[in-house]
């Protein structure tokens, strides 16, 4: 099982994750950082296998992968 961390400053909604994840497993928050915008969070982390390819994508380096 492995889960991923996702810096909730760094993050600024391109959505670039969430369109890389092979599992859908994540999606943008309801809840909103300092600046205003939605960030990214992780569902299911239970299903998640660790691919790395949502910190890959991130332009922001917001996303940390642990496996």
């Amino acid at each position: 099982m492995a889960k991923i961390e996702v810096n909730s400053e760094k993050c600024k909604s391109c959505e670039l994750c969430i369109t890389v994840c092979p599992l859908g497993l994540i999606k943008l928050s309801d809840r909103f950082n300092s600046v205003g915008e939605h960030f990214a969070e992780q569902h299911d982390a239970d299903k998640c296998t660790g691919c790395t390819l949502c910190a890959m994508m991130c332009p922001d380096f917001a996303i940390e992968v642990y496996k």
